[in-house]
């Protein structure tokens, strides 16, 4: 879907198992997203609108206009 202008995190695919007791009956595909905000961010002194994951926003990667 989206990925991240910073860090160019993106969707990742991967396998959920699904158990049965002790015995794995089935693996089913199933795709991971990141949590990708779209919020105004100061790029050169100028306000934009881009979309960072939380990760950088938290880790203060990129400065958000207010």
């Amino acid at each position: 879907m989206f990925k991240c202008e910073i860090c160019a995190k993106g969707s990742q695919s991967g396998s959920k198992l699904n158990y049965k007791g002790s015995q794995l009956t089935k693996r089913v595909k199933r795709i991971r997203q990141p949590n990708i905000q779209k919020v105004r961010v100061l790029i050169d002194g100028t306000p934009q609108r881009q979309y960072v994951c939380t990760k950088c926003l938290k880790s203060n990667r990129v400065i958000r206009a207010i």
